[in-house]
C-alpha cells in the first residue's frame, strides 16, 4: 500500500486540476459545445454509477463480511452506503443556494459586452460558487485517494470520472468572477483554489484515517464512497447532462462510461 501513496496524491491532484482546466476553457473558447458537454456529463455518470455499484460497493462488502461475518458485513456495508448518501446530501443542502455548483454556466457568457465590472453580487455568487465546489471537492478527494490507494486502477476510472465532472464545474466559477470583476486571473485562481480542495481531502485522509485503516475502516470508507459517487450522478452530474441535452445523448453517455468502465474492469483491474 505505501507504494501507492504517490500514485493516490498524484491522482487526486489530477481530478482537483480540472476546474482550472474548466476556467481556462472559459476564455480561450467562443462558444460551448452542448452536446459534446451533455455526452460527457452522462460519461462521467455512467463511469461513476457502474464502478460504484459493481466493483466499489462489492469490495466494501467483501472487507466488512471477511471481518464482521455474513449478517453484520452486510448491515454494516448498506449503513456505509446510506451513510455516504446522507453526508453529500447535507452538504448539498447546507451550501448557500445562490452559490449552487450544479447551475452551469456557458462560456459564451464571458463574450457578452454589457458586462458590469463591479457587479458586487455576480462577484458574490461566484465565490459562494467556488466555496460550494471545494465543499463538495473535499469528500471527493477523499474517495479518489483511498480508491487509489487500495487499488491504482481504480482510482484512475475515479479520477477520469470526477475530472470531467469538475470541468463544467470551473466554468461555473469563471463565468460570474469574471463578469463582476472583468479580471482573468482572479476568475482562474478561485477556479483553481476550488479544486485544491480534492487533494487537501487526500491529505485529511492520510493523516487521520491511515493510521486506522484496517479492513473494517477500509469497508466502511468503500461503501460510503459508493454512496457518494451515486448520489453525484443522480443529482449533479445527470440533471446537468439532461440541461444540454439533444437526441437522448446524455443516455447515450451513460451507457458508454458504463460499458467503458465494465471493459477496463475485465481487462485491467
Amino acid at each position: 500500500m505505501p507504494e501507492n501513496l504517490l500514485i493516490a496524491f498524484g491522482l487526486t491532484l489530477l481530478a482537483g486540476l480540472a476546474t482550472g482546466i474548466g476556467s481556462i476553457l472559459a476564455f480561450f473558447t467562443s462558444t460551448t459545445n452542448t452536446k459534446f458537454l451533455s455526452w460527457m456529463l452522462g460519461f462521467s455518470a455512467g463511469v461513476m454509477i457502474y464502478v460504484s455499484m459493481i466493483e466499489i460497493f462489492v469490495k466494501a462488502k467483501d472487507a466488512l463480511v471477511g471481518s464482521l461475518g455474513v449478517q453484520t458485513g452486510n448491515w454494516l456495508t448498506v449503513a456505509g452506503f446510506f451513510g455516504g448518501i446522507l453526508l453529500i446530501a447535507l452538504i448539498d443542502k447546507f451550501v448557500p443556494e445562490q452559490g449552487n455548483p450544479h447551475e452551469l454556466k456557458k462560456v459564451e457568457e464571458i463574450n457578452k459586452s454589457n458586462l458590469k465590472r463591479t457587479d458586487h453580487s455576480l462577484l458574490k455568487m461566484g465565490s459562494f460558487t467556488a466555496l460550494a465546489i471545494a465543499i463538495h471537492n473535499f469528500p471527493e478527494g477523499i474517495a479518489t485517494f483511498t480508491a487509489a490507494l487500495q487499488d491504482p486502477g481504480l482510482g484512475v476510472a475515479i479520477t477520469v470520472a470526477i475530472a470531467i465532472h469538475n470541468i463544467p464545474e470551473g466554468i461555473a466559477v469563471a463565468v460570474p468572477i469574471y463578469f463582476a470583476t472583468g479580471d482573468r486571473k482572479k476568475a482562474f485562481k478561485l477556479s483553481f483554489l476550488s479544486g485544491l480542495a480534492e487533494p487537501v481531502g487526500a491529505l485529511v485522509a492520510f493523516l487521520i484515517l491511515m493510521p486506522f485503516l484496517n479492513d473494517v475502516m477500509f469497508g466502511l470508507i468503500f461503501a460510503a464512497v459508493a454512496g457518494i459517487m451515486v448520489f453525484i450522478s443522480l443529482d449533479e452530474l445527470l440533471p446537468a447532462a439532461k440541461k444540454y441535452d439533444e437526441g437522448h445523448l446524455s443516455i447515450y453517455g451513460l451507457i458508454a462510461g458504463m460499458a467503458v468502465m465494465a471493459v477496463s474492469l475485465l481487462l485491467f483491474i
